[in-house]
């Protein structure tokens, strides 16, 4: 062993067979410990950091000095695999101690750790381009791209966004936040860089759960005849948010359980091990292809023209590593599909995948989260759909792999007969809706808003068309906060008032809510309820919901100065706004519009002819949302009265906090006050008579 430099610090050269060592690297070692292997350039070698472990409060607690060493993708191409493993056990540690005070999806990336740093240590991004569908599993990617020093800002205020955003990172090659584009996007970029001549690598990680959607199925119909260079990596841990459901979720557990194909792959795999190469890998994969030959004879991603490797222990570092050496030269489209667990790592997040798949802070040590302290809006729809449901036989429950935020995990228990996960499929869910509305059912489907715009078409052409009772419940209407504007639900008024046929509604609090959910349920056409995230107004509530007159607002002041409309929960700054202006002399109404689609054209009739200006408060944006309609309503009436349109502006949101956002996007009362007062004024100012 050549050894160079004095003291207890000496480096040595390192044999050329490790085929973890760059072209010219070395090993540092402190009294004969290694400590870190490192890459020898023309001035010196760089190390990769070094590691300290202490013991407290019953946990190991890492200081991270690997993990701080990390300042881009190249730091990890000059580390030994024990470094590696022990890197992967600080980056946990670090994702379990900062997310349990910013909130976060912890989850899914406490799976992906492995797979992460074998990416990025084969591949070399940007000039890669590395894509991860829906990419709330990209923290580790964050980390290892130069962004470690901001990483404890991430979904807060002015920090690192909780999903992949181009405009983060140059690392960042593809925006995303819903399921099922990664393989298209993919699709795309390899096209582009076929068409120019390129020689750069492009990457797809999609969970199992995108499998369900149909997006990634109409790119696996088009992979094999667009390009000959592809690599797609399944991460399969048998969850999106809830367990997935389906044929397709059926299909891999059966390829991961089959008896018979597990032996045979576990004997190619201990040839890779034995021998290493590409050689054993062929080996493997001749192994592989046998053992796939007696089982199904049309594996599902090969008869699409993807070579199918796996499923590989997506946690075993060296076995990726080595796989995606291998995969790197193939001449045609590959996928690799990677067993992982959801919440390794953390004991807690194993316990409860649903809860840990994303939340708030929590206690590191127990993972234990407050309590809400009130029912949240989702609670309310689920429970009072549960006490239709038991009235009426036909009201049937459809969501698209989200019970858990909608609430229907409540539900399911009363009528599990009658509930339908149909996996991240909003197009299916929604036409699979109208098929059992020919047929005298009433489905209620609860999507996020965000996710309804998914379903448009069907929403027009099967549904309203067809003039088809379906009930459209919209959780995450709204502004979402730290999600960030993949999530926020600020489209959805204007997605919908546009469509003929449909009821639009907005409930200002927990008993409005369920008085329209029982009113959507007995309307013979299609309907949509929109309500935010989060607890509710905590108002008392009927022993039973009551049918309301569709189309007809509520007014809860009179006034003669100034009508002032606060739609769903923005009711209270409106109610503020009035309560404002009476004290500075003003006669303010107060009305709760309830529907946006009809409009109660009747009541703004009746104060257009006598007040000064109307204000409209909307948690969506302005252009073609509810404010817009007030103006479209007044001018076919030929009313020339002032709006005052208080919504979010024609761009997209960032995440942050609510009230935050809303001061600094001027949703708030003073801008309505600062807005309105120089109409009412000059309704005020006294008129000069010629003498």
């Amino acid at each position: 062993m050549k050894k160079k430099g004095t003291g207890p610090y000496f480096v040595s050269s390192i044999p050329s067979k490790d085929s973890y060592a760059t072209d010219s690297s070395a090993l540092v070692y402190f009294k004969d410990v290694p400590l870190a292997l490192c890459a020898v350039g023309d001035h010196g070698w760089t190390a990769a950091g070094f590691w300290v472990a202490r013991q407290s409060s019953g946990r190991r607690k890492y200081m991270g000095a690997l993990l701080e060493s990390i300042h881009s993708p190249a730091d990890l191409k000059c580390m030994t695999l024990a470094q590696m493993a022990e890197l992967a056990e600080e980056i946990r540690e670090f994702l379990i101690q900062t997310l349990s005070r910013t909130g976060g999806h912890l989850g899914p990336n406490l799976g992906v750790v492995e797979l992460t740093l074998a990416l990025h240590t084969v591949f070399n991004t940007p000039e890669d381009k590395l894509l991860f569908d829906v990419s709330h599993q990209a923290y580790i990617h964050k980390i290892l791209t130069g962004r470690l020093d901001r990483f404890a800002t991430i979904r807060q205020p002015g920090g690192l966004n909780g999903f992949m955003l181009r405009t983060e990172s140059e690392h960042d090659c593809y925006g995303a936040g819903h399921a099922g584009t990664a393989l298209s996007a993919a699709l795309g970029m390899a096209v582009a860089r076929d068409l120019s001549g390129g020689k750069e690598h492009v990457i797809a990680v999609a969970g199992d759960a995108a499998f369900t959607n149909g997006i990634s199925f109409e790119a696996l119909n088009n992979i094999a005849d667009q390009t000959k260079r592809l690599i797609v990596v399944l991460n399969d841990n048998e969850w999106s948010i809830d367990r997935n459901v389906g044929a397709i979720a059926r299909y891999f557990h059966r390829i991961v359980t089959n008896e018979h194909y597990k032996n045979l792959h576990d004997q190619a795999h201990r040839i890779l091990e034995r021998f290493g190469g590409k050689t054993a890998l062929t080996v493997a994969r001749r192994a592989e292809e046998a053992a796939k030959g007696l089982l199904w004879p049309s594996m599902l991603f090969e008869e699409f023209g993807l070579q199918y490797f796996g499923p590989l222990d997506g946690h075993n570092l060296p076995l990726l590593i080595e796989t995606f050496k291998f995969l790197k030269t193939a001449d045609h489209p590959v996928l690799l599909h990677v067993l992982t667990q959801k919440g390794r790592g953390f004991q807690p997040a194993l316990d409860g995948q649903k809860k840990f798949h994303g939340l708030g802070p929590y206690d590191p040590e127990t993972g234990k989260t407050k309590p809400a302290g009130q029912l949240t809006y989702a609670e309310v729809f689920a429970n009072t759909l549960v006490n239709l449901a038991t009235d009426d036989p036909h009201i049937v429950a459809i969501t698209a792999a989200m019970p858990n935020g909608t609430g229907l995990d409540l539900f399911r228990p009363h009528h599990p007969n009658r509930y339908f996960d149909v996996g991240i499929a909003e197009e299916h869910a929604v036409v699979f809706a109208s098929g059992m509305a020919t047929r005298g059912y009433r489905p209620v489907c609860a999507i996020y808003s965000t996710f309804l715009q998914r379903a448009f078409d069907p929403i027009v052409h099967d549904v309203c068309l067809q003039k088809l009772p379906v009930v459209f419940c919209m959780d995450r209407a709204g502004l979402s906060g730290d999600d960030g504007p993949t999530h926020h639900g600020l489209f959805d008024i204007a997605y919908l008032r546009g469509v003929p046929e449909i009821v639009l509604m907005a409930p200002k609090d927990e008993d409005e809510l369920a008085d329209m959910l029982k009113t959507a349920v007995q309307l013979p056409g299609p309907s949509a309820i929109r309500y935010p995230r989060g607890v509710v107004a905590g108002v008392a509530r009927k022993p039973e919901p009551q049918v309301i007159p569709v189309g007809k607002a509520e007014v809860l002041i009179d006034g003669s100065d100034v009508a002032i409309l606060g739609l769903g929960t923005m009711m209270p700054l409106a109610r503020e706004l009035a309560a404002r202006l009476e004290r500075e002399g003003y006669s303010a109404a107060l009305i709760n519009p309830r529907f946006i689609k009809p409009l109660d054209r009747e009541t703004l009739g009746a104060y257009a002819r006598h007040v000064a200006a109307f204000v409209t408060f909307e948690d969506h944006v302005k252009m073609c949302g509810f404010g817009s309609a007030v103006i479209e309503a007044l001018d076919e009436m030929g009313m020339a009265i002032p709006v005052v349109r208080i919504g979010w502006p024609d761009q997209f949101i960032e995440h942050g906090k609510i009230d935050d956002l809303r001061a600094k996007y001027g949703l708030t009362v003073d801008e309505a006050y600062a807005q309105v007062l120089p109409l009412l004024a000059r309704r005020m100012m006294p008129k000069l008579v010629a003498s």
